[in-house]
């Protein structure tokens, strides 16, 4: 039981440090394997003791545990597949936001990397060179403050 809980910790830990599912899902497998044996260890002492029925609630415990931990790993691996909003699209808008005119910004989440499209607002007497130069200084900027970020479209509008 132990080893599993620390193999639990040992693989979360990396899970979260390279942001990988595969590795936070399996961190989980390792977490019920630790609270199934816990849950048997129960029921076969409770069975010993003069109660049988605790095999069988402890059985059904750790059904019910087995079943909401695949729900979670099942809806963030599907989150992952239908381009899900990004959870940092908070802090992108308003990193965003504090550097440029933004005039809309939607993220999807692929995989573990972002992605990015945004509407920015820019001088409309600047020439076409200048306001690439700016949009493409707003692109640097956002994706050197967030590192999941994969690509950044931006698409230029011009302000009055």
């Amino acid at each position: 039981i132990a080893v599993k809980e620390g193999m639990y910790w040992y693989t979360r830990i990396a899970g979260k440090k390279i942001n990988s599912s595969a590795l936070m899902a399996d961190a989980w497998h390792h977490r019920t394997d630790a609270l199934s044996s816990v849950g048997a260890l129960l029921g076969i002492l409770g069975a010993q003791h003069g109660f049988p029925w605790m095999d069988s609630l402890a059985s059904v415990v750790i059904a019910i545990f087995v079943l909401v931990a695949a729900y979670k790993i099942f809806m963030d691996a599907s989150d992952r597949v239908v381009d899900g909003v990004a959870e940092e699209e908070g802090a992108i808008r308003e990193y965003a936001c504090s550097i440029a005119h933004v005039d809309m910004l939607k993220t999807r989440k692929f995989g573990n990397r972002v992605y990015v499209d945004m509407e920015i607002g820019i001088d409309g007497n600047l020439s076409l060179y200048k306001a690439h130069e700016e949009a493409e200084r707003i692109h640097d900027l956002i994706e050197a403050q967030f590192p999941d970020i994969k690509h950044i479209l931006i698409h230029v509008n011009p302000l009055p």
